[in-house]
């Protein structure tokens, strides 16, 4: 069976991120938390997705609406 190499390696790292802290969530989030302290922002942001502007079909301008 074909094996996705991205996928291999999440599960690699998640599995030496989990041995680390002894299979503990709580220890995990915690040194995420720590870890994200440290850079002065988020590590992952939201990204809002709105509806892309609607065009005109035929000359591709913006629709009044």
């Amino acid at each position: 069976m074909w094996e996705d190499p991205i996928v291999a390696d999440v599960r690699r790292v998640r599995d030496e991120l989990c041995a680390k802290f002894n299979y503990d969530v709580k220890a995990i989030f915690e040194d995420m938390r720590q870890r994200q302290a440290t850079v002065g922002d988020r590590l992952v942001r939201r990204v809002s997705v709105t509806e892309p502007e609607k065009a005109d079909v035929a000359n591709g301008e913006p629709r009044d609406s």
